[in-house]
C-alpha cells in the first residue's frame, strides 16, 4: 500500500516532541503511519463497495475489506499496547 502525504497528517497528540531517532518512538510513530494508511484503505475500498458493478466484483472487494479490517485491528491492538508500555511505571509482564 503506497502512503500519499498531504502534509495534514501530524503525530499522535503528546508525541511531536518525541525523539524520532529513538527506535522506541521511531516503532510507535511507524504504526500510527500504518494505521493512516489502512484508515484510507479501508474508505477506498468502502467506496468501491458501494460503487460494485456485479456480484462478483463486490464479493472480492468485501473479502478484501474484511482483510483491511482484520489488519488494521491488528495495528490498533499494537498501538495500545505500545501506549501502555510508553507510560510511567507501565507494569512488565
Amino acid at each position: 500500500m503506497a502512503s500519499v502525504d498531504n502534509g495534514l497528517s501530524a503525530p499522535p497528540a503528546g508525541q511531536a516532541d518525541r525523539n524520532p531517532a529513538d527506535p522506541g518512538d521511531a516503532a510507535y510513530l511507524e504504526l500510527h503511519q500504518r494505521r493512516e494508511a489502512l484508515e484510507r484503505s479501508l474508505a477506498l475500498v468502502q467506496v468501491r463497495l458501494r460503487c460494485a458493478p456485479d456480484a462478483a466484483e463486490r464479493a472480492r472487494v468485501q473479502a478484501e475489506e474484511e482483510d483491511l479490517l482484520r489488519e488494521l485491528d491488528r495495528v490498533l491492538t499494537q498501538i495500545r499496547a505500545a501506549e501502555y508500555k510508553r507510560r510511567p511505571g507501565a507494569r512488565r509482564w
